[in-house]
């Protein structure tokens, strides 16, 4: 044995050549964390002291290579000053640079993934050798920053500047056979072959069969391009990602300005232009929105598998009420291998269900996701019926008819008599209170709400709602079979629109009253959607969600908080509602809505929705970008903390998450809590201050006054 550390190890398997051995003591991964970089440091300066080193492989004892760097410790990392970060990187990139040159050929031979520092480590090495299950790639761009151990210098001198700057700014992640073809690998093999093809590779290059020294040499120059190459190359690439990532999301962009910065440098200018870049987005706000969402979505993971310990297990499910949201349910569950009994009244409805979950299945055959015969399992595995005897085995039961309290509760009572005592009951409703429904069940404590979002297919998020008769027992099971069906649940205790319908109604409140006086809906939706950063701006977003969906459940909040939501007097909403405009359900809402050539909606702004809201506001008012972002997203921001405080949501991770994942807010600022801490307390609540005339919806909360006035946070500082 030639050096022994936590995380690694080295020592000789042939004559005069080492293995370099990744094995992390902890955990299932190798990561590169602080402790793993001292390590290899280590161990490299040991085989600088070998006499009798002829050639190094570096290799990994866990089913992966190298997963990335610890991302756990980015934000501490983060925080620090801008130079002791930068002291961090530079310490970081010596030792990939002494790795890089040893004066002896260095070969990785990589199994499992190989990303983000994994990634620029095996490009540091001079020969690389996969076996068929690899993968490799530089993600980073994916967490608001980008590679920062040399991948922005090494990948485009080993793979060519138009190849790297599409690795980078996507962060795609490439499987052996495709990385091969880039020549970002030079042999792909069996997994059983991997190390004795690595050691002949090796051994090729000892014995000069292969020039690693004139490969290297290329890692070390400047890129080899004309000055009209370049142009072109680099003004293609900035256009491509500008179009893609927007403005909203630097990293992308200033990657390729890195690479087009560094492509006259050699090594040491490129790696320091590389770790100032690197410092700039990593000290932004982005990054610490995007890192924020991936660490608060690992401690949702977490929480599932742990509820995942304690439940029930699921292996037949059963969903009452087909049609589209039904036919959804019932084909998410069926394609993660949980069949699906569809109930209905109407056969008509239960064909409308299997043609939806045909679409979906039709969908993933087209783009070559699935196989016929995957999509012939999956519809078989989902049972349309009009009889209450097929539900007789099921575990679970989600009710999805129609959003009406009285019709919901016959529904769930009558379906009780016909399924056994341990079943467990779920209402996919969206605004009705969870124990309001449980009041006409005998068995309340296996009866809980499990609210989908629509497309089901594409919504990550299902609020799994605890009434206040619902077990632990139950809550862990509906938690353990969401995330089986590929979903992130949130569990939110009970009351009038549970966490995301209850946030979302006060920003449609904010909308109906900024139009009430005088604002133009469409300057409002391109506001914010350019500007914040929504997907869809919210008069577009009331046609989607239709209109008359949206005015039956303002009208629920309503009732369940006249404090701040009810209305005095006719809204926008209640105008279209009572002309019939729906939205894009029958081509007619704020917006008119007609087929593209590809059969997709589009829509145009309507002059007679104009002269319908000139009831409400007959003169037109002129608002700045900063007054309609806060006059929107104020009363949004003080329910999202009401709740916290009220604790219908846990923590603000998981009210973060919840908001991205079911309403889509913007990544990029990484949900409310992470927003208000960007922006800092005490600047919200006197902006909020500003506008606390408007009504209750716009005062801030007694509990964030203090926190802001202690100089609090609602993250935890890192560090």
């Amino acid at each position: 044995m030639i050096y022994q550390g936590e995380n690694l190890s080295v020592r000789y398997i042939a004559a005069g050549i080492a293995e370099l051995t990744f094995d992390a003591n902890k955990g299932s991964v190798n990561k590169l964390d602080r402790s793993t970089l001292i390590s290899l440091a280590e161990a490299i300066e040991t085989l600088q002291q070998q006499s009798e080193l002829t050639g190094l492989l570096v290799s990994s004892s866990k089913d992966s290579f190298i997963v990335g760097a610890d991302i756990t410790e980015f934000l501490g990392l983060f925080a620090l000053p801008e130079a002791e970060l930068a002291a961090w990187l530079t310490k970081a990139n010596d030792i990939f640079n002494a790795l890089e040159d040893l004066n002896v050929p260095t070969i990785s031979a990589i199994n499992g993934f190989a990303l983000g520092g994994g990634c620029e480590l095996i490009l540091a090495t001079d020969l690389r050798v996969a076996d068929s299950n690899a993968s490799i790639g530089l993600p980073e761009t994916q967490l608001g920053i980008m590679p920062g151990f040399g991948g922005t210098v090494r990948l485009p001198r080993v793979i060519g500047a138009d190849n790297a700057m599409e690795w980078i700014t996507t962060g795609k992640t490439y499987k052996a056979a495709e990385a091969l073809k880039f020549a970002a690998l030079d042999a792909m093999v069996h997994p059983d072959n991997l190390k004795s093809a690595a050691l002949s590779m090796l051994e090729d290059a000892i014995t000069g069969k292969i020039d690693w020294q004139e490969r290297r040499q290329v890692k070390l120059s400047p890129l080899n391009l004309n000055k009209v190459e370049a142009m072109m190359s680099f003004n293609c690439a900035k256009g491509l990602v500008m179009a893609k990532a927007g403005p909203h999301y630097p990293a992308p962009m200033t990657a390729v300005s890195t690479i087009e910065k560094a492509a006259s440098f050699k090594r040491t200018e490129a790696l320091a232009l590389e770790g100032k870049n690197f410092i700039g987005l990593a000290q932004s706000d982005v990054a610490q929105a995007l890192v924020g969402i991936f660490l608060n979505d690992q401690q949702l993971k977490a929480l599932a598998k742990k509820s995942s310990k304690n439940a029930q297990r699921i292996e037949q499910a059963a969903v009452l009420g087909a049609g589209i949201m039904g036919g959804g349910i019932a084909y998410q569950s069926a394609s993660r291998g949980v069949p699906a009994v569809m109930k209905d009244i109407n056969q008509a409805a239960l064909d409308l269900g299997m043609n939806e979950a045909s679409k979906l299945l039709n969908k993933q055959l087209e783009r070559g996701r699935i196989d016929g015969l995957k999509m012939a399992k999956v519809l078989s595995a989902i049972q349309p019926s009009l009889n209450y005897q097929s539900l007789a085995n099921s575990n679970i039961v989600v009710e999805a008819v129609v959003e009406n309290p009285k019709i919901k509760a016959a529904v769930l009572k009558e379906v009780e008599q016909h399924v056994s005592e341990n079943t467990i009951i779920v209402s996919n409703t969206s605004t009705i209170p969870i124990s309001l429904l449980a009041d006409n069940l005998c068995r309340p404590d296996k009866f809980c709400g499990m609210h989908f979002f629509n497309p089901v297919h594409r919504m990550p998020l299902v609020e799994v709602i605890r009434g206040k008769h619902s077990s632990q027992a139950t809550i862990d099971s509906v938690v353990a079979y969401a995330a089986k069906m590929g979903k992130t649940p949130v569990v939110v205790n009970d009351c009038p629109g549970f966490f995301v319908n209850r946030v979302l109604f006060p920003y449609f409140f904010g909308f109906s009253r900024l139009i009430q006086d005088g604002a133009d809906f469409v300057k409002v939706d391109k506001i914010m959607e350019k500007q914040f950063g929504w997907p869809m701006g919210p008069a577009y977003l009331l046609d989607v969600v239709g209109i008359d969906t949206g005015h039956h459940a303002g009208a629920v909040m309503a009732e369940g908080f006249p404090e701040r939501m009810s209305k005095v007097g006719e809204d926008a909403i209640d105008l279209m509602y009572q002309a019939q405009r729906f939205g894009q359900k029958n081509g007619l809402g704020f917006y008119t809505y007609t087929k593209d050539q590809r059969g997709k909606p589009k829509k145009d702004a309507d002059p007679s929705t104009y002269q319908l809201l000139t009831a409400l506001s007959p003169q037109s008012q002129d608002y700045s970008s900063q007054q309609i972002i806060a006059r929107m997203m104020i009363p949004m921001i003080n329910e999202v903390v009401r709740c916290l405080e009220e604790g219908i949501v846990q923590s603000p991770g998981e009210a973060d998450m919840a908001l991205v994942y079911g309403l889509g807010f913007p990544p990029f600022r990484g949900g409310i809590f992470r927003y208000l801490d960007s922006m800092g307390l005490a600047e919200y609540v006197a902006l909020a201050d500003q506008y606390a005339a408007l009504g209750p919806l716009y005062q801030v909360t007694d509990g964030l006054r203090a926190k802001a006035a202690a100089g609090e946070t609602y993250y935890a500082t890192q560090g």
